[in-house]
Parts: C-alpha cells; sequence; structure tokens
C-alpha cells in the first residue's frame, strides 16, 4: 500500500510539473503539480483507454498521466475564456 501511494505520488509530480512546463511555461507549486498529475492519470488512462491504448510500467505511467494533465490544463482555459 505504501509503495501504491509513494507511485503515485511520484508520477503525479513529474506528470504535473511537466504538464505545467507544457502548457504554462513553468510548474504550479509542488502540491498542486501532484495532484495535477494524479487527476491526469485518471483521465489519461480513461481517454486513452477508450481508443484502445494501455500503458504498464513506470514511463508508460507518466506519459499517460502528463497526456491527461495537459488535457485537463487545456480544459481550463477554455472553460475560463467562455
Amino acid at each position: 500500500m505504501i509503495v501504491g501511494l509513494v507511485w503515485w505520488i511520484v508520477v503525479g509530480l513529474v506528470a504535473g510539473w511537466a504538464a505545467g512546463k507544457i502548457m504554462k511555461g513553468s510548474g504550479y507549486g509542488p502540491l498542486m503539480d501532484i495532484v495535477l498529475g494524479i487527476v491526469g492519470a485518471v483521465i489519461g488512462g480513461f481517454l486513452l483507454g477508450l481508443v484502445g491504448i494501455h500503458s504498464s510500467g513506470l514511463i508508460g505511467s507518466i506519459v499517460v498521466a502528463i497526456f491527461g494533465a495537459v488535457f485537463l490544463i487545456w480544459l481550463s482555459h477554455r472553460l475560463k475564456r467562455a
């Protein structure tokens, strides 16, 4: 259980930081990066699962989480404009 929690935190931190760099040019701070990355992992896993793409391992999990986090940031920017 502890290992799983650490896994999610590491994936979330890396993915949130990377998505922040891709979409804004800087991260959102360590805590928000973790939250953004974890939520992004769930969204990315769902969206990519819809098209039949599945990942495994640390790198695959991070890539999926980055995809989801970038989508989440993009969506929030679009909703703020509306």
